[in-house]
């Protein structure tokens, strides 16, 4: 059935379906009736899927990617969709409303997206306040959240340290872990951070502000596909350095290599042709780290078999994202059923 919504769905613009696919996970959200519905027919919980990581409960080892649910409109609809954890953002310390559309395309031959969205969001206090709202009306997740923060685009990236800092001030009584990303290739300069001088700045005063919090929490790094295993090393001495809890590897590219759709689209590419990336990036990043750091993948996700991979490559967990969007709803169903 999906794949014949799939074709009608791709008939529209990339965006508008978002928006509607988000308004109605948003109404769902809003009723307790459709959402044990949702899961009834969505969802898989075996005892078996769960993972324990930084003291946090996750109901099985697939969550929901940074980029969907950008402003923590439809939070509870992702567990009866079957997500074991949910990573909401990117949110910025500014409201900021993106680049120019057109901003996100399809490349159906090679089960990818293009996005150059430019870390659209509402802003850290209005997402605060929801999130506020949220946890009074209908109390917290059944799942761990996750909330992925970046630098807003007019802060000048001297003062990117402040920027971070503001928004984990407002929000960190509302995320179980957070993450710090650097790497998303939509936002000006954004990737200079990954730099080893500009990252050690950043993470010190991420991890100091972290460390003077009453109650503690998981602070994690996403990093660029692009970077070289040299650089990626840096980033690694520096994550251990300064104590952070793990690693999301990786986010989108801006690599056009293997692509049978050559749309000439500047932005990040996600999806299929990610795959052999991120693999790589896991595998390098499971030999020099040995265990030390817990490791998310990312990154052409798509099946039971990937997940399983990954897992067995050494990932604590693992998110989706284009995935979700190729294979339709039934798709953690899918997951959870085809998982050893």
């Amino acid at each position: 059935m999906y794949d014949l919504l799939k074709k009608l769905l791709f008939r529209f613009d990339p965006e508008q379906v978002h928006e509607c696919v988000m308004a109605g996970l948003e109404r769902t959200a809003h009723s307790n009736l459709a959402l044990e519905l949702l899961a009834q027919i969505c969802a898989v919980h075996e005892p078996r899927h769960a993972v324990k990581l930084w003291n946090l409960e996750f109901p099985n080892p697939v969550g929901l990617a940074a980029g969907f649910d950008k402003n923590a409109r439809a939070l509870p609809a992702w567990p009866a969709l079957g997500f074991g954890f949910v990573e909401m953002g990117s949110v910025t310390a500014l409201a900021q409303s993106g680049n120019p559309t057109p901003r996100l395309f399809r490349l159906p031959q090679d089960r990818a997206i293009i996005n150059r969205m430019g870390f659209n969001n509402d802003g850290a206090d209005q997402i605060a306040a929801r999130l506020e709202q949220l946890f009074n009306t209908r109390g917290t997740l059944s799942v761990p959240l996750g909330i992925n923060l970046g630098k807003s685009k007019l802060t000048p990236l001297e003062l990117a340290p402040m920027d971070y800092l503001s928004s984990l001030d407002k929000l960190w009584d509302y995320g179980d872990y957070f993450v710090i990303n650097v790497s998303s290739p939509n936002t000006p300069n954004l990737r200079q951070l990954q730099d080893k001088d500009k990252l050690e700045v950043l993470l010190g005063a991420v991890m100091d502000f972290a460390n003077r919090q009453k109650v503690s929490k998981p602070v994690l790094l996403k990093v660029a596909p692009d970077l070289s295993f040299d650089q990626l090393n840096d980033v690694l001495v520096l994550l251990e350095q300064y104590q952070l809890s793990g690693i999301v590897a990786t986010n989108t590219t801006l690599s056009r290599e293997g692509l049978q759709n050559k749309m000439d689209e500047a932005g990040g590419l996600s999806g299929e042709p990610l795959k052999h990336r991120s693999v790589t990036f896991l595998a390098h990043l499971q030999k020099e780290l040995n265990g030390r750091l817990p490791i998310i993948s990312v990154g052409g996700i798509s099946s039971g078999d990937d997940v399983q991979q990954r897992l067995d490559m050494g990932a604590s967990l693992v998110q989706v994202y284009t995935g979700w969007i190729y294979q339709g709803p039934m798709m953690m169903k899918n997951i959870m059923r085809d998982l050893r």
